[in-house]
């Protein structure tokens, strides 16, 4: 049946119904969609890191230690220069929970010592008729907290006129694990500060080479090129021995901290160079630059925030590199110097063979170093896949 023809004059049939129209509605999507639709960029990248299990417990693992750093005075059993000249080279202790069938919780036995006197090695041996318990939040020996307050406060303890040395003693009778913990804040914290050095210069050397080009950028990848290729090791060596022996160990950590960061920027600084090559064609730049706004505006506020992620994993995977070159430095003498302790100032202790041979505990500092490395590089390549969330 068709329609009647409208007469002259009226108006043609309204066939377009009236009801408020819901965009949504063509394309109805499930909570989880909406969800991802609706969710920033930021919270896109959380989800996609998550996502990465090894990263995530990396992530985790090392905010806890540098969540330890801040209170290693109270996680060491003894104080960083405790000596227990009764106790050197003393072999790691075991804890143990039962005693003649008997729950009797954390402890560790009684040490006896005999002197070997044709090879001249001291010989521990457990007196098992000595019960030490284990003491937790107890007070032992004093320490001065960031330097600020004096306390003896600490976590765990050795039983009263005992002795806890879960790690083992180096050759002053020190105890090696209270050492590990307070090298940590050394070693983890070097790593930080030269890689804020490294982000500093790369960022602003390889933003105005890419941003201006030209001369500056002809002479920045040469220099970039002459320092890539002067081998890392001998390079660290020379910087390092420059420094005055004079120099009070503040400053030798401050200056270590420097020369790691300056042979480090290189990389990133190519990293924001190529970034900014392609970047600096947009059309918001053009906009900036016609409203007048200058270099360093255009660079810090519109450029390197569109690839801030970029940079923070390229970062995260170079603090790895930083932690090894003190450590080598440190091993070799030309590092760090006592008092200040790190995990390359521990290892010293073991330079030599006849000591790895007899002595093997001294080589415990290796294993946080081996952790943290790890940890990184984990977390660096989850920061890495998680920069891009839409891949």
């Amino acid at each position: 049946m068709t329609s009647p023809i409208p007469a002259p004059g009226e108006p043609l049939p309204h066939y377009v119904s009236t009801a408020p129209f819901d965009p949504y509605s063509v394309e109805v999507m499930t909570e989880e969609q909406v969800r991802v639709n609706q969710a920033s960029q930021l919270r896109l990248m959380w989800w996609k890191f998550k996502r990465h299990k090894v990263a995530l417990a990396s992530g985790i693992f090392l905010a806890v230690l540098y969540g330890m750093i801040l209170i290693c005075e109270f996680l060491a059993p003894y104080d960083l220069h405790t000596r227990n000249v009764d106790f050197i080279y003393a072999p790691p202790q075991r804890v143990h929970f039962f005693h003649e069938g008997e729950f009797v919780g954390p402890f560790v036995y009684g040490r006896t010592m005999t002197l070997d006197m044709d090879t001249l090695k001291r010989n521990y041996a457990d007196d098992t008729s000595q019960v030490e318990p284990i003491r937790f939040f107890c007070r032992g020996d004093d320490y001065r907290f960031w330097g600020l307050f004096e306390s003896n406060l600490h976590l765990v303890c050795p039983a009263e006129g005992g002795q806890l040395f879960l790690l083992g003693t180096d050759r002053l009778g020190r105890d090696v694990l209270s050492r590990i913990i307070y090298g940590a804040r050394i070693s983890l914290t070097i790593g930080l500060l030269g890689i804020t050095v490294s982000f500093v210069l790369g960022i602003v050397i390889g933003g105005l080479a890419g941003y201006h080009g030209g001369i500056f950028d002809l002479v920045v990848q040469r220099l970039i090129e002459v320092l890539q290729s002067i081998p890392s090791i001998p390079l660290w060596l020379s910087l390092a021995a420059i420094m005055p022996a004079t120099w009070s160990p503040l400053l030798i950590y401050l200056g270590i901290t420097v020369i790691l960061g300056l042979l480090d920027w290189t990389g990133l600084a190519r990293a924001v160079r190529s970034k900014l090559l392609a970047l600096r064609e947009e059309d918001y730049v053009l906009a900036a630059q016609l409203m007048g706004a200058r270099s360093g505006r255009i660079i810090g506020r519109h450029l390197v925030p569109g690839f801030m992620s970029h940079l923070i994993a390229t970062a995260t995977i170079s603090i790895p590199g930083m932690i090894l070159g003190e450590t080598a430095l440190s091993f070799l003498g030309l590092g760090l110097r006592p008092p200040i302790t790190s995990w390359g100032i521990l290892l010293t202790e073991a330079k030599s063979v006849s000591v790895i041979a007899f002595y093997p505990w001294l080589l415990f500092p290796t294993i946080p170093v081996i952790l943290v490395i790890l940890a990184f590089n984990f977390l660096g390549d989850g920061l890495r896949d998680a920069a891009d969330p839409y891949k």
